[in-house]
């Protein structure tokens, strides 16, 4: 049996492995091309999201009513493509907006102000060699406020200049689009379908021209730039093939690849812009306030190392000496302040009840008394003047006879007191007194009954203010959020900024215009189509509960329009101010 040679026995295994390794490839590059389709396709327009999408700012569309919109909603691939649009410019624009309106609040702010933010608002490390940076210099050139001063402004310009030069071609971008839609609204309205392959070549363009404005950004990094690391990394979106650009009918899969790019140029837009703003962002929270984190948990460190030493570790009883008595205070608190009073006037409105026959009875031998007087006084009535009165005579009648009959008896005090009325009338009077006595008796016990019940609900009191301290603690907690969406008073002021902020870009895109700065214009454009669609995110859930949402919603679109008047666009800013309740001044403040 002939044995195989060594070369042949390597040149098969060689053979195998290539083959292995071919067919590695060819399975991993279906898998990953399987992946990348369907993920395209998942942000694409053949699944409907089972998320609600995020309101935008409604598409500018020919008399935008219920008809037209459902038209071109139900079963739209043109509207599903320019509202993904639309929804990843708006986040892209909002994200980029936070960043720079930090940075120029800094640009504004004092000298002083810009000195502790590169000294202490950047980190430990930033802090530590700026410090030393700043030392290095006074030692060798001398103190000088031009080493405090050039490395802040070169700091916070490098990134206002990057973040502004972003914002201006994502709001140019989105004003393009926005006038391409209402261009060719009608044919969207009534054919959305069939128009759908030219809009996908603007579409294109369009991206064409953001890409040539934004992509020399890894260009503009200076010698000596504050950035971390390096973003050299071009933007480089796809392009529509050449074929059928030219308006010829598009097959359905060719309708399909060109969305397909679509959504992956605006993947690597996301990317892109994310990467930029990433290395030109505020610093983090954390990063901010590090100074203070640091003292904090140096306190709870001092703390924990006090308590450890006063705890049973220590063989210390404090601690627990301390836990007993905060909990035996918290009980007799609770106790004396809000257990026993509750107890009080609970036990005290059911024994009002409870004793109304006793108070009844109370009443009775009042009652029995004045009975008494009165007979009394109209026997001596009778018997002075010798005459019969009725039953019903007043008692103040009476004793008007009987005090007549009494002064005329202190004439004679010795004698009429051993034969005369003179004893009579002094009972009486003594009766009289008893009546007044226990007439003022009964009203005294009404009135210690009711501040029985008044000194519980005293003794309630504070721990009724502290039950109502801690629920205005919880509501303002709810009620903090300062975003336009909420519902505080502060949110109400950054509504108002917003419509603001609407009629200042309308006008300065109006000025625009007039000086035939055409790209200016658009880019003030796209800022006021931003700004809308933050007012309208805000506004919404508030216009719908108060049932103002279908007017304001109009307002809105109309404020959007590029054609109209901007003398009627101003009109429509100081409608809603004064006339919407999501919109009008807080309450507190009016």
């Amino acid at each position: 049996m002939e044995v195989p040679s060594q070369t042949e026995t390597e040149t098969d295994s060689n053979a195998v492995k290539t083959l292995i390794s071919f067919y590695s490839n060819f399975v991993l590059n279906r898998l990953t091309a399987l992946f990348f389709s369907s993920k395209a396709k998942m942000s694409g327009l053949y699944r409907r999201p089972s998320r609600k999408r995020r309101a935008f700012l409604p598409l500018p569309l020919p008399s935008y009513s219920l008809d037209s919109s459902l038209i071109i909603t139900e079963g739209s691939r043109a509207y599903d493509v320019l509202g993904d649009i639309m929804k990843h410019i708006f986040s892209n624009l909002h994200n980029i907006q936070k960043n720079l309106q930090y940075w120029q609040s800094i640009a504004e702010g004092s000298s002083a102000r810009k000195v502790y933010f590169m000294l202490c608002e950047r980190g430990p490390k930033a802090f530590l060699n700026g410090t030393a940076q700043l030392l290095r210099d006074c030692f060798v050139e001398g103190f000088s406020t031009q080493h405090l001063f050039r490395p802040v402004a070169a700091h916070i310009s490098e990134r206002i200049a990057v973040l502004t030069t972003l914002k201006c071609s994502l709001a140019t971008f989105l004003a393009q689009l926005y006038m391409e839609v209402e261009k060719c609204g009608d044919e969207l309205v009534k054919d959305p379908e069939k128009s759908l392959s030219s809009l996908l070549v603007t579409i294109n363009d369009l991206f064409s021209k953001l890409e040539a404005s934004i992509g020399h950004l890894h260009a503009m990094r200076q010698s000596g730039s504050s950035v971390d690391g390096s973003y050299s990394f071009p933007l480089l979106l796809e392009k529509l093939p050449e074929v059928n650009q030219e308006g010829s009918q598009w097959t359905d899969c060719e309708i399909r690849d060109c969305i397909n790019l679509v959504y992956q140029n605006l993947h690597k837009l996301d990317e892109y812009i994310s990467k930029v703003v990433v290395k030109h962002k505020k610093p983090r929270k954390m990063t901010l306030y590090w100074i203070h984190y640091t003292c904090g948990a140096i306190g709870m460190s001092a703390c924990s190392i006090w308590l450890v030493r006063h705890s049973s570790l220590m063989g210390s009883p404090d601690l627990e000496n301390w836990i007993r008595e905060a909990k035996d205070s918290t009980l007799g608190f609770f106790s004396d302040h809000v257990e026993q009073p509750l107890l009080s006037i609970r036990d005290e409105l059911f024994e009002t009840f409870r004793k109304r026959h006793k108070g009844m009875m109370d009443l009775e031998e009042v009652q029995l008394t004045s009975n008494s007087l009165h007979r009394m006084l109209l026997a001596f009535s009778e018997h002075t003047k010798g005459q019969k009165f009725p039953e019903n005579a007043s008692d103040q009648e009476l004793l008007e006879i009987v005090m007549s009959r009494y002064e005329k008896e202190l004439m004679h005090p010795i004698q009429n007191l051993l034969s005369g009325e003179l004893a009579r009338a002094l009972l009486i009077q003594v009766q009289k007194l008893k009546l007044d006595i226990e007439t003022a008796m009964l009203e005294l016990n009404q009135i210690l009954r009711a501040n029985e019940i008044n000194f519980a609900i005293l003794a309630a009191l504070p721990a009724f203010f502290l039950s109502l301290f801690l629920l205005m603690l919880v509501r303002a907690w709810f009620k903090q959020d300062s975003r336009a969406e909420g519902r505080g008073r502060v949110a109400r002021i950054q509504r108002r900024l917003l419509i603001v902020e609407v009629e200042k870009r309308i006008i300065q895109y109006q000025t625009y215009v007039d000086q035939g700065l055409e790209k200016d214009a658009q880019c003030m454009l796209g800022l006021v189509l931003y700004t809308l669609d933050r007012l309208f995110h805000s506004v919404e859930r508030h216009a719908k509960a108060t049932g103002e949402w279908q007017c304001l919603k109009q307002d809105i679109i109309d404020l959007a329009k590029p054609g109209l008047e901007t003398s009627y666009k101003l009109k429509v800013t100081s409608r809603m101010e004064r006339m919407y309740d999501c919109l009008l001044p807080s309450v507190r403040r009016q």
